[in-house]
């Protein structure tokens, strides 16, 4: 489950930067009740985009700003409940990993959802039950 958290050069340090990521897995795993499943751990995968300062920008000015984006089977999340929950979360994550460096209102988040069967792991394809099977059997195996 691919996160992709873009930033500014600057706003946040390499130890931020992996504190960002590490809080946004977690923010991710609580919402999702998911917390020390084994195949879902593993599967949060991601990128950290370390922009030019003049590259991000808000309102077409560059800004100090930070854009999360979270890729999902179209499974995962799908509550109204779940969204809030984990845009809140992860706006939090950010910004305390800004240390004062980026206001609240330039955080971003958007989850873009894979149709069904459109998701691979390992270079296998999983429908919805599939994943649901994978994920639950992690769950009986610890």
């Amino acid at each position: 489950m691919p996160i992709r958290l873009t930033v500014p050069e600057g706003l946040l340090s390499q130890q931020a930067q992996a504190q960002a990521f590490a809080g946004l897995t977690d923010a991710l795993l609580d919402v999702a009740d998911l917390t020390g499943n084994t195949f879902m751990t593993a599967n949060i995968i991601g990128t950290i985009n370390v922009l030019p300062r003049e590259h991000v920008l808000a309102g077409g000015t560059p800004v100090a700003a930070a854009f999360i984006e979270l890729r999902l089977p179209e499974i995962a999340l799908a509550s109204a409940e779940a969204k809030q929950a984990f845009f809140e979360k992860a706006a939090d994550v950010v910004e305390q990993a800004a240390e004062g460096k980026l206001k609240r209102e330039h955080i971003w988040s958007n989850i873009v959802y894979a149709p069904e069967g459109a998701w691979g792991i390992a270079g296998r394809s999983y429908d919805n039950a599939e994943l649901i099977g994978a994920i639950q059997g992690a769950a009986i195996a610890s």
